[in-house]
């Protein structure tokens, strides 16, 4: 792929998540035979470490790598939290070399771009930016308003347009936020 990997970077409430779940079911519905696992990167050290804390430490570990570099696309949440210990680092360069060197997609999303992860290695840094950097930036108003107004729609809130508008000018930096407060206000 062009863009592998993907790297997908932007502030709390941006919608990162939520990107990567669109994701994850657009290519379920198109491509079903497809394999995709979405993790965080906290369940990705969770079971690395588990794999490595059981009496059957070779079957377990064994049984992570298949978990993890059997796919067709990995998708991993908030790897900024990536751990500063060197196994879990290295055990993720080397899925993330497996995986890509399959030509399977990896898409990564983070609160901030790779070279300012201050707990990566380097060389994690450099794999990161190999394919596409992309930020996601906070929505202008009008696509704020929008957001507020679809929300409402689905959700059956009974909202007046002039205090959607309120919201909308000014909640600009977190939707969940925004959204937030529109379920507080509705009836």
């Amino acid at each position: 792929a062009s863009y592998n990997p993907l790297f997908i970077y932007g502030g709390v409430g941006l919608g990162k998540t939520h990107l990567l779940h669109s994701i994850g079911n657009y290519i379920r519905e198109y491509k079903p035979n497809l394999k995709i696992k979405y993790v965080t990167c906290e369940q990705f050290t969770n079971d690395y470490i588990e794999s490595l804390s059981t009496s059957a430490k070779m079957k377990t570990n064994s049984e992570f790598r298949s978990k993890y570099r059997n796919l067709d696309v990995l998708m991993i949440d908030d790897i900024q939290f990536l751990t500063k210990r060197i196994e879990t680092q290295e055990e993720f360069f080397n899925t993330f070399n497996d995986l890509y060197q399959q030509d399977k997609q990896i898409i990564i999303a983070s609160d901030r771009p790779p070279k300012e992860i201050a707990t990566l290695q380097e060389r994690l840094r450099s794999r990161f930016s190999m394919g596409l950097i992309q930020d996601i930036q906070s929505p202008d108003y009008e696509t704020r308003l929008a957001i507020l107004m679809r929300k409402a729609q689905e959700e059956g809130y009974l909202v007046a347009d002039e205090v959607q508008e309120y919201l909308a000018e000014h909640f600009d930096t977190n939707i969940r936020e925004m959204e937030g407060i529109l379920s507080k206000v509705w009836f």
